[in-house]
């Protein structure tokens, strides 16, 4: 590789970081903002309320662009797949940051990666390697320690954050599968839309649903916004580096979101929480890192 080359796929990388910082910090603020909203909404109102802002924004997008908003494709096997598998990780991760620390939840989350590493050896025959395996293993001890099971400070409802991270695991998985043909705009448009089933399915067990206040109609609104920008941010930001040197800024995530939980919410994460936190990341980091090393 030239120097030239080299110096402009660092150019490129630098750009792409900076789009994942961004989408990531847009992803904190959406949470935090829908929690704050679910505080005086219920949970399935607020699903159904991002969902349908979402599915405008990225229909209008995609009739720009002339392409169609919804195509057959979007009903195959896989696609299927993937959508009912984006409804149980939208509606418990909803669940969870509406009735569990944010902090919390969030830290379970960056898991995900490392879920999906472990999917891809199992269901797609990839070959993880014994330094991967460990760095999983790791991260899901931190995942425990963030849980404390048989602990006084366990909580039961963290385990909506778990069944959530399976479910964007097992999304991204199948995302795998997805037809290349199809753009972000429709996979946009997709995953909104199951946002709405999600609203539709939480509805009935959340009370009815309420004419919201002007505060919880502004938080709705800056969290579907963030949401927004944070989805055309990470779709960009994948697009512009390389896969292996922008996905662990994905791990800032986190630290944008103990910011908002402690600025909005005053959450203060205890030092288990924090411990855990740092391996999960630092786990993820590692692996990617391995895969990073034998890509080149």
């Amino acid at each position: 590789m030239s120097i030239q080359q080299a110096r402009l796929d660092a150019s490129w990388n630098l750009r792409g970081a900076m789009f994942m910082v961004l989408a990531m910090a847009c992803f904190a603020v959406e949470d935090a903002f829908l929690k704050k909203a679910a505080s005086s909404v219920p949970v399935g109102q607020v699903l159904l309320s991002f969902g349908l802002i979402g599915l405008c924004v990225f229909s209008a997008l995609a009739l720009a662009a002339g392409e169609r908003p919804f195509i057959r494709t979007m009903v195959s096997r896989v696609m299927i797949a993937r959508s009912l598998l984006e409804i149980v990780g939208r509606l418990f991760f909803m669940l969870a940051i509406a009735i569990t620390p944010l902090s919390t939840a969030s830290a379970i989350l960056q898991a995900t990666p490392l879920v999906v590493i472990a999917g891809a050896a199992v269901f797609f025959g990839e070959k993880v390697g014994f330094l991967r395996w460990l760095a999983i293993v790791f991260g899901f001890v931190g995942v425990l320690m963030i849980l404390r099971p048989g602990a006084d400070g366990f909580g039961i409802l963290s385990l909506l954050a778990v069944i959530a991270t399976l479910g964007f695991a097992g999304r991204d998985l199948a995302t795998r599968s997805a037809p290349v043909s199809m753009s972000h705009r429709q996979l946009g448009v997709l995953g909104f839309t199951m946002l709405i089933v999600s609203g539709l399915i939480a509805l009935p067990f959340g009370g009815p649903p309420v004419v919201p206040d002007l505060q919880s109609a502004l938080s709705l609104l800056a969290g579907s916004l963030s949401g927004i920008v944070a989805y055309s941010s990470l779709t960009t930001a994948m697009r512009t580096g390389q896969v292996s040197a922008v996905t662990p800024f994905r791990y800032t995530r986190l630290v944008f979101a103990m910011i908002a939980g402690i600025v909005m919410f005053r959450e203060q994460p205890d030092t288990w929480t924090l411990i855990g936190s740092v391996i999960v990341v630092g786990a993820g980091i590692a692996a990617l890192s391995v895969s990073r090393r034998r890509a080149r």
